[in-house]
């Protein structure tokens, strides 16, 4: 595919995430259940992503409302420690690298990127990422969208915009991305796509 830039969402698309390891460790070191500690967190994980609420204070309200025993740096690692690398994909973005520029549109918060920008070298490939909660804005609405086009200065029609979750690929199309709904477990798909010359199709 000829393209002239290509963008990435991070999870469950450059990284697999498991959110059950957090919860199940958290339960761990609290008085509730793995349930019940996603469900105390979940009211104010989008005010964290979309940047209405600091890593500190996300940081102290989760402690408190689990009844977290450990530490500050122990709730971290937990909150953190859930992203493992999704090879195919890691060896894609090194074959591309050089060959137009790769962007990053991620939903995700301060903790989260400062993780994988640490853990995982393939991200420093990129050129500059769009974060939610820097943006103030996530997917799949479409100001996060308008932010990496102007910011980037993409041309969406021979923009290559990859993501696993289906509202924020319409969001794509709905803006004339060429648009990939993503699946690990079907990664040739994305690689069949990209032998195509555009304008492509978008592949549900």
């Amino acid at each position: 595919m000829n393209c002239s830039a290509y963008l990435f969402d991070i999870g469950n698309v450059i990284v697999r995430f498991d959110w059950t390891i957090a919860k199940q460790r958290i339960a761990d070191q609290s008085n509730v259940s793995a349930e019940e500690a996603f469900a105390l967190i979940s009211p104010f994980k989008d005010d964290y992503e979309s940047g209405r609420m600091s890593d500190e204070d996300f940081i102290t309200q989760s402690m408190a409302r689990t009844g977290f025993k450990g530490s500050r740096e122990d709730f971290i690692e937990i909150w953190s420690d859930i992203f493992t690398e999704n090879p195919p994909m890691i060896d894609l973005i090194r074959e591309l690298h050089g060959k137009a520029p790769l962007y990053l549109l991620s939903n995700t918060n301060g903790l989260h990127k400062e993780w994988l920008f640490a853990k995982f070298p393939v991200l420093n490939l990129f050129s500059g990422g769009i974060f939610s909660h820097e943006a103030k804005s996530m997917k799949p609405h479409e100001p996060i969208f308008q932010t990496a086009i102007t910011q980037f200065n993409l041309d969406p029609a021979t923009t290559l915009y990859i993501d696993d979750l289906a509202d924020n690929i319409a969001t794509g199309q709905r803006l004339g991305f060429v648009s990939h709904h993503y699946d690990p477990a079907q990664h040739e798909r994305l690689i069949h796509e990209c032998s195509l010359t555009l304008p492509s199709r978008v592949v549900d």
